[in-house]
């Protein structure tokens, strides 16, 4: 029997799905949150957190240089990685970005064989 998995990504803002929709991070009052989002609606939330970064102190995390694109990392490969994750009773997100300790948990395991 064959399998064929797809991964659909969706923007969590406005329900729209595409290639170009990555994972985004942010914290508020100690509660760190992850969204989904097209570029229009990452630069929607840069907009809007703008005033507060600019008068803000930095606590921590990394500084990120110059405009890079976001790493996006093959889906099919992510799928890959959530199969075996699941058959070895690792807890691994549905969607977005898998942990990279779980991608290098799988790396080392498919290193072994």
């Amino acid at each position: 029997m064959a399998r064929a998995t797809v991964t659909i990504y969706t923007d969590d803002l406005t329900g729209e799905t595409g290639d170009d929709i990555s994972a985004h991070s942010f914290s508020i009052d100690g509660v760190s949150y992850e969204i989904d989002l097209a570029p229009e609606g990452h630069q929607k939330l840069l907009d809007a957190l703008a005033p507060f970064v600019e008068v803000a102190r930095r606590t921590g995390g990394r500084a990120t240089r110059g405009s890079r694109m976001p790493v996006r990392r093959d889906a099919s490969k992510a799928a890959r990685i959530r199969e075996w994750a699941k058959s070895q009773g690792i807890e691994v997100n549905t969607r977005g970005m898998v942990r990279q300790d779980i991608v290098d948990q799988y790396e080392a395991a498919m290193a072994d064989r």
